[in-house]
């Protein structure tokens, strides 16, 4: 039976989607509606509703959330040329699923 986030799916190997990196702690996979040509998404495996419900002890996660979308950009070639790493938070925000993650978008040629 499929829970009722679809990020804590991915994460527990219960859909289809491509892993393109994974740690102790998280995963990265690609945006199934891209708002740019290279657009990952950098989820934690630990379910936090979102920045707002973060706590002292998820510091730590966070670094390794932005070190992994550096690693990505550097992977996925748009290190050199620029990239965008955003968190939405809440629905104003643009936060759609709620469920911790950051975007790395990038590969624009401007």
């Amino acid at each position: 039976m499929a829970s009722e986030c679809i990020f804590c799916d991915i994460v527990n190997a219960e859909t289809d989607t491509e892993i393109l990196h994974e740690t102790d702690d998280l995963v990265v996979f690609k945006d199934i509606n891209p708002h740019a040509p290279v657009h990952l998404l950098v989820v934690p495996k630990k379910h936090i509703r979102s920045i707002n419900d973060l706590s002292p002890e998820d510091n730590t996660l966070i670094a390794a959330l932005i070190v992994a979308g550096q690693h990505m950009a550097k992977q996925s070639g748009v290190a050199q040329s620029g990239y965008k790493l955003v968190f939405n938070v809440e629905r104003g925000g643009g936060q759609m699923i709620f469920h911790l993650h950051l975007h790395l978008l990038g590969g624009w040629k401007r």
